[in-house]
This record gives structure tokens, sequence and C-alpha cells, in this order.
């Protein structure tokens, strides 16, 4: 009896939780916010991004206990809500961003820090105690992208006093207590940059690495469909395809099924995916190879 009182308790708060959802998913930010937020649409889910196990074991966690909030905090405790994303370009972060927002079937809201950051002494605070209010009184996720622009070291010898009064202003909003539990996502591709304060701010530090052998097939077989790839040679695709990022490696098989469509065929070959990976890799060699100035 207990048993079939506490399975009726747990679907009772999954509808209210389905009910609590639907309204959360609001229009574009308005006013001051109009600037400062950017409602992204969301169109993955977990299922569709291609990570390292351990990443998706941890991501999986975080959205099981954001599931069961409601439970947790019935016992004390606290559903993790923090999470720091470091990694180098194009390695699935944002990506991974949004299939946690389609998990929780949440809105996506990305901070824009060119609006967010200004020049003028206090504007910036005011403008993240503004983005948190609407953390804390609209359920979301939220995404700092390129977030050491914001977060580096207080002691950095290109600082100013201003932004070490708004980093001092992050660390204490992430301290507060959000009782909607909106899920904030910083993203970084120079994690050495970030103050090390930040580190016992974020329940986890999740690191994204390049994909392997393995990652970069699933992630190649993915990108191509719906077209047809019969027997490719997999061998000679992964030795070319080898360093690259996920996004360069999806842009790759995208601009092969572009070349399929245009030819008319619903096939890809061999050849059509290596010159697309040779070309991403001459991008690469080309941006780091171009004179600094």
């Amino acid at each position: 009896m207990a048993e079939d009182m506490r399975a009726e308790v747990e679907k009772a708060r999954a509808s209210r939780r389905r009910q609590v959802v639907e309204p959360i998913a609001i229009g574009a930010p308005r006013g001051e916010l109009q600037g400062l937020l950017e409602l992204r649409p969301v169109h993955l889910r977990l299922k569709d991004v291609v990570l390292d196990t351990l990443l998706v074991k941890i991501i999986s966690d975080v959205v099981r206990q954001q599931r069961r909030r409601d439970w947790l905090r019935e016992h004390g405790k606290k559903p993790s809500r923090r999470l720091l994303f470091v990694g180098p370009p194009g390695s699935g972060k944002t990506m991974t961003a949004e299939a946690t927002a389609g998990e929780l079937s949440l809105p996506l809201f990305v901070i824009r820090l060119e609006q967010l950051i200004s020049r003028y002494m206090g504007d910036t605070a005011a403008k993240l105690r503004l983005v948190f209010d609407q953390c804390f009184k609209h359920r979301g996720v939220y995404l700092f992208d390129e977030f050491d622009a914001l977060g580096a070291h207080r002691t950095s010898v290109n600082d100013v006093a201003e932004m070490r009064r708004v980093l001092n202003s992050f660390l204490q909003f992430m301290e507060e207590d959000a009782p909607t539990d909106s899920l904030i996502i910083c993203a970084t591709n120079h994690p050495g940059l970030l103050d090390r304060a930040l580190l016992r701010r974020y329940d986890q530090v999740l690191e994204f690495r390049p994909p392997t052998a393995a990652e970069i097939k699933d992630l190649l077989v993915r990108s191509l469909r719906p077209m047809k790839a019969g027997r490719l040679a997999w061998g000679a695709i992964l030795k070319e395809a080898v360093e690259l990022s996920q996004a360069e490696l999806v842009r790759a098989a995208d601009d092969a099924v572009k070349t399929a469509i245009l030819d008319e065929r619903n096939n890809i070959t061999t050849d059509d995916l290596l010159l697309r990976l040779q070309e991403r890799r001459r991008m690469r060699l080309a941006f780091l190879d171009a004179p600094k100035t």
C-alpha cells in the first residue's frame, strides 16, 4: 500500500511539473532584457549529440536531479544547476546546452555578453542583476557563452577595477538561492583565464575533448542522413578527420550532402566525404598559419 501511495504521489508531482513547464516557454525577452537575452529555438535532445560516455552520464544525472527537484527539496537537498563547460571551439558545448534544455523541456536563453559588458561604471553589474533576476523568476536554461570575457582572473594584467567588481557581483549572484532552479551553464574555450574562485561556485565542471575515432564515425553517419552511405573507406576517412572538431565534421558532412543533392544523387561516396574533410583541414591550417596582427 505504501508503494502504491508513493507511486501516486510521484505521478501527481510529475503532472504538476508538466503544468508548470508549459507557460515557462515565454516569448523573446522584452524591455531592458531584450538586448541582454536571446531566446534560442531548441531542437535537440541528448540522444542527438555525440559525446564522451562520462559526459553523457554526468549530464543525464543533472537532468534527473532537475526533473525530480521537488523530491530533492523535500529531503533538504538542491538539484545541481550550475555547470561549467570547458573545451576547444566546436567541441559541442553550445549544442550540449541546447540538448540539455530539450531534455528538460525548458527554453534556452543565451546571454549576449557584447550587450552586457559596458564601459560605464556600475552598468555591467546592474545588467547582470537583471539577468539573474530573470533567471530566478522564469525557469529555463541560461547560457553564458565565451564566459572568459566575464570571468577572467581578477589579477589579470589587462584587468580593470570595474571588471573585478563585475566578477565579484557574478560570484555573489551565483551563491543566491534560486527558487526556480534554473540551469546556469557557462562555456569557455580558455579555462586557464578564469578566476579560481569560480570553481567552487559550480556543481559540475565538464571537459569537452576532440572526438575519438568511434565518435567521429558515429557523428559522420548521423550527419549524412538521410543520404545513403554505402561501403565507405572508413580507414581513409578517419585518418583525414582526426583532430577536427565536432563542428568541422558536421559541416564537412553537410557540404557532402548538399553536393549529392545538387548532383541529384541519394548516396554519399568516400571521395565526397574526403574532399570536404580535406577542405576543413585546409581551412584550419590557413587560420592557424595566418600572420597575427
